[in-house]
């Protein structure tokens, strides 16, 4: 350790009070963060690239500093998606802090394991109040059956109003419209359940059937447009 010549000329004076750091909330405990090794927690955060062309949500579940586990989601960049590829074989097994420091390929992914860090280290994960937080697989759990990420993806113009492409439920195949050509409902496909009846054997036209439905006043409707064509 180096010292100024004037530090060196100081007399040493003794240091006060020092209760260490404040306690911060993790999975149902409340913990002096000290080390990397001290923080436990799962959360979720997003982060954006320098041009704003795209998005990154990424969730981690950190156990004793270690990231256990990852889902990382991405919207508005093909690049992202090999991004977010490579990242998901980095982050697992890597401290908190060696995450924060490492290229995950994608500013978006990076931006978002920055936000995810300060939540974390400040005791704001999802799980500050969870006894033993959440089991290593909530992550997958948070896509629900299909295992796809949550979507919603809509288009519109002044000239010709709004179209609907994506929603929670899957693609929309139809708009309904009523007399005034508002939409009033909408019907759709599951392409993840649909898939794994696919992939479980069932006819392809069969499966599309099962995974397909209807939301809000759809059978009410007194024209039926595909969004994407019309």
């Amino acid at each position: 350790m180096q010292y100024s010549t004037e530090v060196e000329h100081m007399c040493p004076i003794a240091q006060g009070a020092c209760h260490g750091p404040a306690p911060i909330p993790e999975e149902g405990k409340w913990v002096q963060a000290k080390e990397i090794k001290d923080i436990s927690g799962l959360t979720h955060g997003v982060g954006w690239c320098a041009p704003q062309q795209g998005c990154c949500k990424l969730t981690l579940n950190i156990k004793d500093g270690i990231i256990q586990e990852a889902l990382i989601e991405t919207v508005g960049c093909s690049g992202m998606t090999q991004s977010a590829a490579m990242a998901s074989e980095i982050l697992p097994g890597k401290t908190i802090l060696e995450a924060l420091n490492t290229d995950l390929v994608c500013d978006a992914i990076n931006v978002a394991m920055r936000e995810l860090f300060l939540q974390i280290v400040y005791g704001r994960s999802q799980t500050a109040f969870s006894e033993n937080g959440l089991p290593i697989g909530a992550g997958l759990d948070d896509l629900g059956k299909g295992a796809r990420s949550m979507v919603g993806t809509m288009y519109s113009t002044k000239a010709k109003g709004a179209r609907w492409l994506e929603m929670t439920e899957g693609y929309v195949n139809k708009l309904a419209l009523d007399a005034d050509n508002c939409i009033i409902g909408y019907s759709y496909t599951n392409l993840g359940k649909m898939m794994d009846e696919i992939k479980d054997g069932t006819d392809a036209n069969q499966a599309y059937k099962d995974a397909s439905g209807t939301y809000g006043r759809y059978d009410e409707g007194v024209k039926f447009i595909d969004p994407r064509k019309e």
